[in-house]
């Protein structure tokens, strides 16, 4: 609060609750019939009025200046604001194209090389795919052992040991294995 508008408002109230003794003095005198101390009573009245709006103007002013300091300093915040969110977005572009960089070199870099014995593979199951398809029965060999592997749709499930080797095939409903 600016210091005219404290001192307007204190003297303005000061000076209404001394307006209150003139004007008891002043009934006072109307009710003996006194016109002299009536009219001095009123003179002082009017001092004392005329002072309260002097105070009364000087807390207007100062709330004035009051109301354009806090425009100012709003302005100013406003400012600041709209300041920090330009450089808040810029940020956030920047970040976007890094990542967008980022994402473009990724792409490029991401290759698959195919082995030569994966080849070899692809060869053979393609091979025995197609003469499935065909009505023809192929013999694909499985690379780990020396049989023919048989076509998908004849395929049996079979089980395997811990070791990797193919386990005989068993009554799977009458032994249970259960480990805690």
């Amino acid at each position: 609060m600016h210091t005219k508008t404290m001192e307007g408002l204190i003297g303005a109230r000061t000076n209404m609750e001394l307006l209150n003794t003139p004007f008891r003095v002043y009934k006072e005198a109307r009710r003996k019939g006194d016109t002299a101390m009536m009219e001095r009573a009123m003179g002082y009245m009017e001092d004392v009025h005329e002072d309260t709006y002097e105070y009364k103007e000087e807390a207007d002013e100062g709330m004035k200046k009051d109301a354009e300091e806090t425009r100012k300093i709003a302005e100013e915040q406003r400012e600041e604001m709209i300041k920090n969110r330009r450089e808040e977005r810029e940020e956030q572009q920047k970040k976007l194209e890094e990542a967008r960089e980022e994402k473009a070199d990724h792409k490029s870099a991401d290759t698959v090389e195919i082995s030569e014995d994966g080849k070899v593979l692809l060869k053979e199951n393609t091979a025995a795919r197609e003469g499935a398809v065909d009505g023809t029965e192929t013999a694909a060999v499985a690379p780990d052992t020396e049989t023919p592997a048989k076509p998908k749709a004849d395929m049996e499930p079979v089980f395997y040991s811990s070791a990797g080797t193919v386990k005989p095939k068993e009554d799977v409903g009458t032994k249970v294995s259960a480990s805690v």
